[in-house]
């Protein structure tokens, strides 16, 4: 009778950190899709905001067709690349470019740069490129705490059995802003 309640008193706390153990990976779970929520949306306002700057860029640098060619096929392929990190990663890298060289352009004119719709846009960017980079180091922390989690004894036992896997970091490679040249009136 002793040993039946024992081996009771066992199978309770194993099922007890059975559910302990499995409420943690859902929780991590949860908090690497928030993560990933968080920097879809930035995602999407970056892309909504394309469009817009590239169309104020065209009224005072029309010959510049085949960047505006690129920046449109670079978006759409970032908005294709869907919910797989490294693919959406690569993606969106790539879109970094040409928006460099978009923002490079518009230092060549001066009225284009004094306008306060492009000023406006250009702060919006730069605001959501930040937020992109916030949500990015948010949802990699997530990835981490969740990929040593499921890496880690005893849990890696059970995590497979429930179907729980490692996740993928997201890497953006955020091309250099193009930054005003700022003169001092000392000749430097």
């Amino acid at each position: 009778m002793n040993m039946m309640l024992v081996f009771l008193g066992l199978a309770i706390v194993a099922g007890v950190a059975l559910v302990a153990v499995y409420n943690l990976l859902v929780k991590r779970r949860q908090m690497v899709n928030n993560g990933w929520s968080d920097i879809d949306v930035q995602l999407k306002r970056r892309t909504d905001l394309i469009p817009q700057l590239v169309t104020t860029v065209k009224g005072y640098a029309a010959h510049e067709r085949t960047l505006f060619e690129e920046i449109v096929e670079k978006r759409n392929a970032a908005s294709a690349a869907g919910d797989d990190p490294a693919a959406r990663g690569a993606a969106e890298s790539a879109l970094s470019r040409p928006m460099a060289k978009l923002i490079a352009v518009a230092e060549d004119y001066p009225e284009l740069k004094a306008s306060e719709n492009f000023l406006g846009l250009q702060t919006e960017l730069a605001e959501t490129e930040d937020k992109i980079e916030m949500a990015r180091r948010f949802y990699n922390g997530a990835v981490r705490e969740l990929n040593t989690l499921i890496e880690s004894f005893p849990v890696n036992i059970l995590a497979g059995g429930f179907g729980f896997g490692a996740r993928d970091y997201f890497e953006i490679e955020i091309a250099d802003r193009a930054a005003p040249q700022i003169k001092l009136g000392d000749g430097s």
